[in-house]
């Protein structure tokens, strides 16, 4: 049976996501004043440990500037920027959401990246690509919205080249159940965590043996704890402001509920996140 991702691409829906982008924006600078990707960070990385979690797997997954990459369910583009940025490579992403492909092109505009980077809309379970079109393959925080994972990482196979890599960096099933709203799911109808033991049986059970495994919970927790401890002070605090626009700017103003629930989940020990680099066999 076809998953219905109705439910998912409600809840990534970005109507008007690049007129809030570009008034968050305005607080950097006119419109026409060049972006870093780390001035962007706090936005554009949609997933546990942002920035420092993109660099580090990419330097797992060894890619260098002849790689052909593609970062699955790639949001608005910030991984693909940063590792187009820090690894000289080019860099195709696709995402479910039609608003997060046009935000990602919007930003890699104006961080002068549009000639490394391209976005288009489509699901990760049928993409349009010929085999063996990549020698490396991203997915963060994409894999518990899906609930056919044989088909997920079939595609995944198909799509690699002979030795081309498979990363993962996904949110994984821990004791208990998890608390929603959650970033990556309104409610449990749309999430679909398996534990670090079973995706891994998944992956391999569709051509890719193990050659990097690591369990990031630890590091994920600190982060959770830090992102906790911030928020407290700024509840504590008149100012309301930040200097860097936040992913609220994205997703809408239940973002801190999501994020709350997230860091509880984590502190909590209700799910995991593994750090992880398959290679095609």
């Amino acid at each position: 049976m076809t998953q219905d991702m109705s439910g998912v691409g409600e809840h990534y829906a970005a109507t008007g996501v690049v007129l809030r982008i570009r008034a968050a924006l305005a607080s950097l600078g006119p419109e026409d004043r060049p972006l870093g990707t780390r001035e962007l960070g706090a936005m554009d990385q949609f997933h546990t440990r942002g920035h420092g979690a993109t660099a580090e797997l990419a330097e797992l997954a060894g890619i260098e500037s002849t790689d052909r990459v593609l970062d699955l369910g790639c949001g608005i583009g910030g991984p693909a920027r940063l590792i187009a940025a820090s690894r000289g490579c080019r860099v195709i992403g696709v995402d479910l959401s039609e608003g997060f492909v046009e935000a990602a092109r919007y930003l890699s505009l104006r961080t002068g990246q549009q000639q490394r980077v391209e976005f288009h809309a489509g699901s990760a379970l049928a993409l349009d690509f010929a085999d063996a079109s990549f020698d490396v393959v991203l997915l963060q925080h994409v894999a518990m919205n899906i609930a056919d994972r044989p088909r997920l990482y079939r595609e995944i196979r198909r799509l690699l080249a002979p030795g081309g890599r498979f990363a993962t960096y996904d949110v994984v099933r821990g004791e208990g159940e998890a608390l929603y709203p959650a970033p990556w799911a309104r409610d449990s109808r749309d999430s679909f965590l398996l534990d670090a033991q079973a995706t891994r049986e998944a992956v391999e059970a569709a051509g890719l043996r193990v050659r990097a495994w690591l369990d990031d919970t630890p590091a994920a927790r600190s982060w959770a704890a830090q992102l906790k401890a911030a928020a407290s002070a700024t509840t504590s605090t008149t100012s309301t402001t930040s200097a860097t626009p936040g992913l609220g700017v994205v997703m809408g103003p239940d973002f801190p509920v999501q994020a709350g629930n997230h860091a509880r989940n984590l502190l909590e020990g209700r799910v995991g996140v593994l750090m992880a680099v398959f290679e095609a066999v």
